[in-house]
Parts: C-alpha cells; structure tokens; sequence
C-alpha cells in the first residue's frame, strides 16, 4: 500500500466532491479511488467516508485524518522543492493565471521574453476572466484585477487597468462625437456581455455616475470581436486601453469622452509568501514588475508595457476589499 499516494487521493476526493472529479484530477479511474479509500479504512480500521445513494461526507475521524494529510502532504512538496530551492538558475515548469484581455496583450508577451532569456523554463499561461484559485489549481501565481481579497498572499502592484472609448473616423464623421455620456443613448454602442451584466464600469456625466447603454445593437464576450466592430465602422466601443492601444496610435480609432471614463483599476501580480521562492518565480516576478510595475509617474504617462519600478508589499489585514473583475 502506498500510504502517501492514498492520503493524496483522499485529499483529492474531498477538495473535489466525488470520487469522478477526483479521478480526473489525478488522471486515475474511479475504481481506482475507491481501492485508495478502501485501503485507507481498512488499514485504519475506521470508516472516513460516509456514503450514501445520493451522496457522501466525512465522518468525524474522517475530517481529522484529512485535516493531517494535508499537513503532511504540504511538508512532502516542501521536501521535494528542496533541490530545486538550492538551484541558481531557473528551471521547471511556471503556472500561471491572467484575464484574458489584459493576459493576451501585455502578459503574454513577457512570457515571451522570460523564455527566451531562461531556457530551462517551461510556462503554462491559463487565461480566464474567473478568480484563479491558485492552491487548488496548482499556480504559481495570478495577475488580478481589482483589489486583491485573500490578504495571505503576497500582491506586487501593476500598472492600473484603464478603460477607453473610441469609434473609427468614418462612424464619428457620420455620427458625430459625444460631448457627455448622456448622448450615447443616440449612438450605435457596443456592449460587452460579461461586465455589462455586472454593471461595472460607471461613466462621470457631470458629477453623477452612468452605465454604458444596455440596450447596445451589438453585444460580444470577447473584447476582441467588440473591437473589429468598432474598427469596421459599427460604432462606440468601451474597453481596455491595452486592447485599443496599437489602434488609437495609428488613427484607426479615435477617443471621446475621455473626460468621463470610469476610474482605474488597480492591477496585481500575486503569489503565496515563501522565505525562499523557487528561482523560476522569483525571476519571473522580477521580470513583471521591471516591465509593468507600478510607478509614481502620472498616469496618463505610462503606456501598457512601460518598465517602471516595482514595490513589494503584502495586502493590509482589514483592509477594505472588492472582488476582482474584468
């Protein structure tokens, strides 16, 4: 019996809810699990798991039996990152999580340039628009939107997440520009579904805050395709600088109501505390913060991938907190 590996699956069978979600974490059958649970209790010789027809919890010893394998199972991984802790160059295999947008144009290719300068250094970028939960996904770490909720783990500011509003010269010339955002329920909008629901991003008209229009003749949930509309001439699009960036520099978009776009968000790059992080992501994370940390220059100065000085800092407990989005 392979006493670590039962207690892993274990593990992986409470954290996932059923012995099928265990097993496709840990890429094994179903049978496969259970034979670990039946070892487990049987080499115990008490029951951990309670099942029933519809479902299955943890009795009492259970709970506690779990509650020490995860300690032990953290002191194994601490063990084995061992020999990679006394490495000086970077090597293995980097996890990472980042919106999409944002993780597409800026982040993406600084994965790039790290690879190209450590080549012993494999990365897996997951880009989502979800909350990562980067213990149970197994990451590295996260760039994040918003105000970072979990104050355990350590948040190296970015560059803040601006919006901008633009249309292309032919809808503008057609339409005209809008002097407040009160005006755009006369023009040709596009939406994106995702925050338009959450009802995010409030524009200032005179001191009162707005919401981009809801009844927009074109809604998407990618940032991308609101973008190809607006460059098509369809109308006024919302989204992120980094995304409208190469296109407002080249004159194929242009700004309005520049005066009324929501506030920024700040942005961070986040990972669990460790006295000596693996040198894979201690590189990485100085790489980040060289090329999009946060600096005391003026907004309005800094373009998406302007290097700038970094600062370490841990999020205040009690600190005010919002969740992050996109």
């Amino acid at each position: 019996m392979d006493k670590l590996r039962s207690m892993e699956v274990m593990v992986a069978v409470v954290e996932a809810g059923s012995f099928a979600a265990a097993a496709d974490r840990l890429e094994i059958s179903s049978v496969m699990v259970g034979k670990h649970i039946r070892q487990l209790e049987q080499h115990l010789g008490a029951r951990l798991l309670a099942r029933s027809t519809r479902r299955q919890s943890l009795t009492e010893v259970g709970q506690a039996f779990v509650d020490d394998c995860k300690r032990v199972l953290e002191q194994v991984r601490w063990a084995e990152s061992a020999v990679e802790r006394s490495r000086a160059a970077p090597q293995g295999l980097l996890r990472l999580s980042a919106p999409v947008t944002l993780g597409s144009q800026v982040i993406a290719p600084l994965v790039a340039q790290f690879l190209q300068q450590h080549a012993e250094v494999r990365v897996d970028l997951q880009l989502s628009d979800s909350v990562a939960d980067l213990t149970g996904e197994g990451l590295d770490c996260a760039i994040r939107i918003g105000r970072v909720v979990d104050e355990s783990l350590v948040a190296r500011p970015l560059q803040p997440y601006r919006m901008v509003i633009a249309a292309a010269p032919a809808y503008l010339r057609k339409h005209g520009k809008p002097k407040r955002p009160a005006e755009l329920e006369r023009h040709v909008c596009l939406s994106h579904s995702v925050w338009q629901r959450r009802v995010e991003w409030t524009l200032n008209d005179g001191g009162e805050g707005m919401q981009w229009p809801a009844n927009a003749r074109f809604v998407c949930n990618h940032g991308d395709g609101l973008r190809r509309a607006a460059l098509a001439g369809l109308g006024l699009v919302m989204q992120p600088q980094v995304l409208l960036a190469d296109d407002l520099a080249r004159g194929l978009l242009m700004p309005v109501l520049q005066d009324c776009l929501p506030p920024p968000r700040p942005v961070h790059l986040i990972y669990p505390p460790d006295r000596r992080p693996l040198p894979k992501l201690a590189r990485f994370v100085e790489h980040i913060v060289k090329a999009i940390g946060d600096a005391p220059t003026p907004p309005a100065a800094l373009t998406p991938l302007q290097p700038a000085a970094g600062r370490r800092m841990r999020v205040a407990p009690g600190r005010s907190t919002t969740r992050p989005r996109v």
